[in-house]
């Protein structure tokens, strides 16, 4: 079984896919933020660096899926390999910061890998409102982050929407997560389980 989080920067990927793989015993599978050699440059300097940071995301990614299909046991995995396609890439593009020549050459790299991979049993959403996220990023306190800007997040959440309410490659749950502390709450953590208990037991 394949579970994956997606969401915006801040939303709380890492932390619910923590304590969730910690509830069911899942595998956890985590973002490459500490390794990745391309994110501080990226930050600084996002039109120079946005192709080399999303074909090393995508690489670790497709990585990601084939070693989780591989050792076949429940899997928890923090963002998606479509995020990076549907989501970061084409923002990047959009907004003038990845040429034309190197968003084709990205794209094509991921229609292929889309096709050898499968999509997750079920796929949790986490929305977030802008000043949630502009919170939680500052509450964090990574310095490369320092940088992001409110329209960047703006343009991203736009973006998230848009792929979410067309999603259609397995079973989808959205949590809004502006009210909810599933780390300083007990009551909330659990609600999100009973909701994900409710989803897993249909996947069967």
């Amino acid at each position: 079984m394949h579970i994956a989080i997606a969401g915006n920067i801040g939303a709380g990927k890492t932390t619910l896919t923590k304590l969730l793989a910690k509830h069911f015993k899942w595998e956890p599978h985590f973002e490459d933020v500490v390794d990745n050699p391309y994110l501080d440059d990226f930050y600084h300097k996002m039109d120079r660096w946005s192709f080399n940071l999303q074909i090393y995301f995508l690489n670790s990614r497709f990585r990601q899926i084939l070693q989780i299909r591989k050792n076949g046991k429940a899997t928890i995995q923090d963002r998606t390999i479509y995020e990076d396609a549907h989501i970061f890439a084409p923002n990047l593009y959009a907004m003038g910061l990845m040429s034309n020549r190197d968003y084709k050459n990205y794209s094509s790299l991921f229609e292929m890998m889309e096709e050898l991979v499968g999509a997750p049993d079920l796929l949790i959403y986490l929305r977030s409102s802008i000043p949630n996220l502009v919170d939680q990023i500052h509450k964090r306190g990574r310095e490369y982050e320092n940088s992001i800007s409110i329209d960047y997040l703006n343009r991203l959440n736009e973006r998230y929407e848009a792929w979410i309410q067309t999603y259609d490659k397995g079973k989808l749950l959205i949590i809004d997560v502006d009210h909810m502390d599933f780390v300083g709450n007990p009551e909330d953590l659990g609600s999100i389980i009973q909701r994900i208990d409710a989803e897993i037991n249909g996947l069967f």
